[in-house]
């Protein structure tokens, strides 16, 4: 009988193999870890490098650093919501917005179109047919809130805003990319005269590098867009001509607010000059109406007066009432549009001029001037509640005490006409204030509601 064959080397060599593996296993296994490692440290450094790079130190003694940080773009957010902002389903609720229901309807690009006059305008475009998409990067300046809820208004008539900042390069150049506009209407600004005190900053960055940085991305666009801009009635100024005219100075601007406009329309003549672009700045008159902003007089007039509160009439240094063009939103849109639909096509192409270009300023104001004193004495009527008021020299922290407007030239170009007088519009304003905040209990019918104009 044959003995049985000797296993024992074919097992050993079968160990040693095993061995051999393990070892080998091992040593790849730790040279895994330390590239991986190494990979997550320089990682790490890269976005420690960005961070440090983006987003300077703060202070206790910069009142407008929040804000700052709140609003200043930086490489890592477009890294991180670019993928998100160039995705299919992103890029169908841009196209689906910006898309014409309309035959030879346009397709405009709103910046601040979460803001009040961003908001009606964007509606009133919607509502005839153009295509309309926003841009907003709803910073805290007032309220972010109401700009949201401005946001949920436009969404259920199907327009998009893209949350964004005008400094972000990367993300304007992708629009432009998406979709062929054929006209802007740049109504993001950092607004307000007094808040220039606490952060100059944001209005060089919003209102000047922001409609820079808009600018250069429209130059390059084929075919370049025809813009409508707001510029403001403060670049008039220390001027005392009245009523305020396209034709009167503007080089004594009394705020930095003022000062950033004026740099605007500066701006915007050498880029009509250079590139072609066809520009119209809109200087507006004290706007306001439902859905406005919070840190305008009528607006927190209306809630102090609710709560009870004193409010401070302003009086200039000679004892004279401070009196302002208020100006209803619903004319603010009219002209807008009007603007809009009268502006030439931009003579560009590729970045570089091929023909003079269309430059234009307009007014829209309301052309009566109305004491503060009166407002106040409407709202009352409107609230049933008597104000606690409190009547102080004006300061001197860059407001003018009296502005008028001049729309001859708007009326001849485009028609613009004013036809709300403040009464009926403030009436309309305090509506749409008592049911947004839900205090209409605290509030006359509107059926019973006396003015000072037509109380008998």
């Amino acid at each position: 009988m044959a003995s049985p064959p000797d296993t024992s080397k074919t097992v050993k060599l079968e160990r040693y193999n095993s061995y051999l593996r393990r070892v080998n296993s091992t040593k790849l296994l730790n040279a895994s870890s330390k590239l991986l490692f190494r990979a997550t440290l320089l990682v790490a450094l890269v976005l420690i490098f960005f961070f440090t790079l983006n987003y300077p130190p703060l202070s206790d003694n910069n009142p407008g650093a929040g804000h700052h940080l709140h609003t200043h773009h930086n490489f890592l957010s477009s890294a991180f919501y670019g993928s998100g902002a160039g995705g299919a389903s992103w890029e169908k609720q841009v196209r689906h917005s910006s898309t014409p229901r309309r035959p030879n309807g346009m397709s405009i690009l709103v910046t601040g179109a979460g803001g009040f006059v961003g908001a009606h305008c964007s509606l009133a475009l919607k509502k005839r047919g153009d295509g309309v998409l926003g841009l907003d990067n709803f910073n805290d300046y007032y309220d972010p809130s109401l700009k949201r809820a401005r946001q949920a208004l436009l969404k259920k008539h199907e327009i998009f805003i893209v949350e964004g900042d005008l400094n972000d390069g990367p993300l304007l150049s992708k629009l432009f990319d998406v979709v062929p506009f054929t006209h802007i209407l740049h109504l993001a600004a950092q607004a307000g005269v007094r808040y220039a005190m606490q952060n100059p900053q944001s209005y060089v960055s919003s209102n000047i590098a922001g409609f820079v940085n808009l600018l250069e991305i429209a130059k390059a666009a084929n075919p370049q867009p025809a813009i409508v801009w707001a510029s403001s009635s403060s670049v008039y100024g220390l001027n005392t001509e009245n009523p305020f005219s396209e034709l009167h100075r503007t080089d004594q601007p009394a705020s930095l607010y003022a000062a950033t406009k004026k740099a605007g329309e500066e701006i915007a003549h050498t880029y009509n000059h250079i590139y072609g672009l066809s520009l119209t700045g809109l200087r507006f008159f004290t706007v306001y109406g439902p859905w406005g902003r919070p840190d305008m007089a009528y607006f927190f007039f209306t809630k102090d007066i609710l709560q009870g509160k004193t409010i401070d009439i302003y009086q200039t240094q000679d004892d004279k009432e401070v009196a302002r063009d208020f100006t209803y939103i619903d004319d603010v849109v009219k002209g807008c549009l009007g603007a809009i639909d009268t502006a030439e096509k931009s003579t560009g192409s590729g970045g570089k001029k091929r023909g003079p270009a269309q430059l234009r300023v307009y007014n829209l104001g309301n052309t009566s001037p109305v004491p503060v004193g009166k407002l106040v004495a409407i709202l009352e009527g409107l609230l049933n509640t008597k104000a606690k008021k409190h009547v102080i020299k004006m300061p001197r922290n860059g407001d003018v005490p009296f502005t008028h407007a001049n729309v001859s030239l708007a009326y001849r170009d485009f028609g613009y006409k004013p036809t709300t007088d403040l009464a009926t519009g403030l009436r309309k304003f305090v509506k749409w204030y008592v049911s947004y905040y839900g205090i209409q209990s605290r509030v006359k019918k509107e059926s019973v509601i006396q003015h000072p104009d037509n109380a008998g």
